[in-house]
């Protein structure tokens, strides 16, 4: 029992502190208020407070993923990664570009995902997973979601503020996010690099099926969503340099190449260990 708790005590207190550092966010730079500073730049506190919820979490997916019987996997802990890494992609990009509207959001999501292993506690053993070649695409893959998690945060947060632009009604909370023009950079920013890595992804899986994972390569709807996520992402990235793609048709194809990419892993490692029961 003792073993059980100190397993999950490190996904309860980095979620009570997710959540609490985005509460924190939203009354001070959301909320509705004539005493509220809508820009206040991150305070060092801030910054040590996530620092301090990202190694706590970092702590327990590693306990969690790593075992003496080999790696283990899961829904759960899929989405806790890809939000782990989001926020520390999220966290490093602070300090080199106005993003102190954004946490309100980030942060209760990735308290949403980091409780998930607690709720969801069931894993699989992952085959092969000691081969370097194995870790590689692992890693890419893991880095490309969440770059790609990130894009789609972002692609919410501007389609917002450009209605609200178009309406006159720009609220506090929305007056608090960097400028269109520069989430939009960072948004294509974050985009290139996550075809990049989802490019080398997808492409070392078909390559390399067996070396990876000690079976052919086969066509199944989780390999669908994945082509076709990257080719929406192609897509929209093609469009952007040839066309000046840009506002509403750059965020549409964002979440549609995002909805699909979750599709992907997560929902059918969904259907096979909550609804069907099956490992």
């Amino acid at each position: 029992m003792s073993d059980i708790v100190i397993q999950l005590l490190p996904h309860i207190l980095a979620t009570l502190i997710y959540g609490a550092l985005g509460f924190h966010f939203w009354n001070t730079r959301w909320r509705e208020s004539e005493n509220q500073c809508v820009a206040c730049p991150m305070l060092p506190w801030e910054r040590g407070a996530i620092a301090l919820a990202l190694t706590i979490h970092a702590w327990g997916l590693y306990d969690g993923l790593f075992a003496e019987v080999g790696m283990r996997f899961s829904f759960s802990f899929a989405l806790s990664l890809m939000m782990w890494l989001a926020v520390l992609i999220y966290w490093l990009e602070s300090f080199m570009a106005r993003m102190e509207g954004l946490q309100p959001m980030v942060l209760p999501l990735a308290a949403g995902c980091t409780i998930l292993p607690v709720l969801f506690p069931y894993v699989h053993l992952v085959a092969h997973a000691g081969a370097t070649g194995f870790k590689l695409h692992f890693l890419a893959a893991m880095l490309a979601y969440s770059l790609l998690t990130l894009s789609a945060l972002h692609a919410i947060f501007m389609g917002f503020t450009e209605n609200a632009l178009h309406k006159r009604s720009l609220k506090r909370s929305l007056a608090s996010l960097p400028s269109l023009m520069a989430m939009e950079s960072l948004l294509f920013r974050m985009l290139t690099i996550g075809f990049v890595l989802l490019t080398l992804t997808v492409g070392s899986g078909v390559l390399f099926s067996e070396t990876l994972f000690g079976k052919p390569f086969k066509i199944d709807h989780k390999t669908l969503f994945a082509f076709a996520s990257w080719g929406i992402f192609a897509t929209l990235l093609i469009g952007r340099h040839a066309w000046g793609w840009r506002g509403k048709r750059a965020l549409r194809w964002t979440l549609a190449g995002f909805s699909l990419l979750i599709l992907a892993y997560v929902g059918s490692r969904f259907v096979g260990e909550v609804i069907l029961g099956h490992l």
